[in-house]
């Protein structure tokens, strides 16, 4: 436990506790954070064999992945976040990772489309309770010129998540079920699952329950290690308040803000971008260059994920030192780097040799998920300490809404459609359609199920490439959030 500043008048020069403790606490939030997004990302790196269980079109695929946890996780973000703009913020994680990491295990005893679907739901209102109250505590741990890189590490969290999901999901996912039942016997568990057929069970069950079920000790040691700060600890006298904001204050502050708005379309475009992506990486991979579920996540998903992470960090670290020169720099590096973003993708998209692909696809990764720092930090920044969870919960509001809620789907109908037209200039067939191409049972012919495969496989890849041209208007957004920052900033941005 942090002993206090004897003088909480000069937290804002300080900060809450010891700079080691502070330190402890941000790495322990940035694992939340990235069990968070362990969770999340999950289901999209098991996405193919999925759609083969199952035989979904992208269409339905994007529909199972993006709105049902999008609308639960956006319903259920702004009664947490004003729950926690009241409570301890730090119960309120705790019991948020128990529910999200129940429910990711129980994925995996999913017997069809529906079932999966509720379990999804599940995790979205758990994890709705991780990054509201999480950005809170960090606004009362750190000082405000502290908080850029403070927020860029927590960030990481997005992106540390997606690695450990391709590095843990990947393999298992692979893995045979009769494996599965063969090592657990060698481990003298056998006898608790005596009575499962492992041949009937298929790899991605079993990463979601090896995956889900550790963030119940995470839970615990949030409960145990971190203390809750006083409210508005680490900001300026002036800028402090002791009452608890009512919705009508809230959005009454919000409302005067004009550069939180083009920020929270900016990071909504982005997200739209991002969990389209995110949501077919793998079956991309899969369909276009071959790889193997294991292969599209040891090889590029987990490498690509940490290059994303580093994006995270340097996005923080660069804004943190270009600041005091630029005061909108939070604003602008995000602006300038996903602009950048859009050929690195594009051309990664269309690259044949796969160490072109990885290249390209690094970098874009690297200048997209720099935005990730900025959109918190200006999220809590443009209101009170009493309010920080309630903003960041309306942002998230509209990031999830707009960027997982349609982002996926949005991926999976323009993929069928590009199928459609390539499968239409093939001129062999006009019987075949996405439809009945996932159901290999109405494909007789070799010729139908290879022309099926290469339709399959660039509609995806037009799909992703006219995705990531979005990016050029959450460029925009940024730089109109700029003109208005440094005004709507609580605390002075040099």
């Amino acid at each position: 436990m942090p002993a206090p500043s004897s003088d909480p008048d000069n937290g804002h020069l300080t900060g809450y506790g010891s700079p080691s403790y502070r330190h402890y606490v941000l790495v322990l939030l940035m694992l939340v954070y990235t069990l968070n997004f362990v969770d999340r990302t999950l289901i999209a790196v098991v996405a193919q064999p999925i759609i083969e269980s199952f035989q979904l079109t992208d269409a339905q695929w994007g529909l199972l992945y993006g709105p049902p946890f999008a609308i639960f996780y956006a319903v259920m973000g702004l009664p947490i976040a004003l729950w926690a703009d009241r409570a301890n913020r730090v119960n309120v994680i705790a019991i948020c990772i128990v529910l999200w990491s129940i429910m990711t295990a129980l994925c995996g005893i999913a017997v069809g489309f529906v079932t999966l679907l509720l379990f999804r739901i599940g995790v979205a209102i758990g994890e709705a309770g991780c990054t509201p109250p999480a950005n809170s505590l960090i606004g009362d741990y750190f000082i405000a010129r502290k908080r850029a890189t403070a927020l860029g590490i927590y960030s990481m969290g997005v992106t540390l998540g997606s690695v450990l999901a391709n590095l843990f999901g990947g393999p298992i996912a692979q893995m045979q079920g009769t494996d599965v039942g063969n090592w657990l016997t060698g481990l003298g568990l056998g006898w608790l699952f005596g009575g499962l057929d492992w041949s009937n069970i298929e790899g991605w069950r079993v990463a979601f329950v090896v995956v889900g079920l550790p963030g119940v000790l995470v839970a615990v040691l949030v409960k145990m290690s971190i203390t809750e700060p006083p409210r508005g600890y680490s900001d300026p006298p002036s800028a402090q308040t002791n009452s608890a904001p009512s919705w009508h204050d809230t959005f009454a502050e919000l409302r005067s803000k004009p550069s939180f708005w083009w920020m929270a379309i900016a990071a909504s475009l982005v997200a739209f971008v991002g969990y389209g992506l995110i949501s077919f990486q793998a079956p991309f991979l899969q369909r276009e260059h071959g790889l193997s579920v294991r292969d599209a996540a040891l090889q590029f998903g987990a490498p690509l994920s940490l290059l994303a992470a580093v994006g995270t960090f340097l996005g923080g670290y660069i804004t943190e030192r270009l600041t005091p020169r630029l005061p909108t720099a939070v604003a602008w590096v995000p602006a300038v780097a996903i602009a950048l973003a859009v050929p690195a993708y594009a051309a990664a998209f269309f690259a044949s040799d796969l160490f072109w692909v990885f290249t390209l696809w690094g970098i874009g990764a690297v200048l997209h998920y720099s935005y990730l720092g900025a959109q918190y930090n200006i999220g809590q920044g443009v209101v009170s300490n009493r309010s920080r969870a309630t903003a960041i919960a309306v942002l998230l509001i509209l990031v999830s809404l707009i960027g997982n809620g349609i982002g996926p789907y949005f991926v999976g109908f323009m993929s069928d459609f590009f199928m459609q037209q390539q499968l239409l200039m093939l001129e062999t067939s006009s019987l075949l359609s996405p439809e009945i191409c996932k159901a290999n049972d109405l494909l007789p012919l070799v010729g139908d199920q290879a022309l099926c495969r290469q339709a399959n496989s660039t509609g995806l890849k037009y799909a992703m490439a006219a995705t990531a041209s979005i990016f050029i208007l959450a460029s925009i957004c940024f730089a109109l959030c700029a003109r208005t920052l440094k005004r709507d900033f609580v605390a002075e941005l040099g």
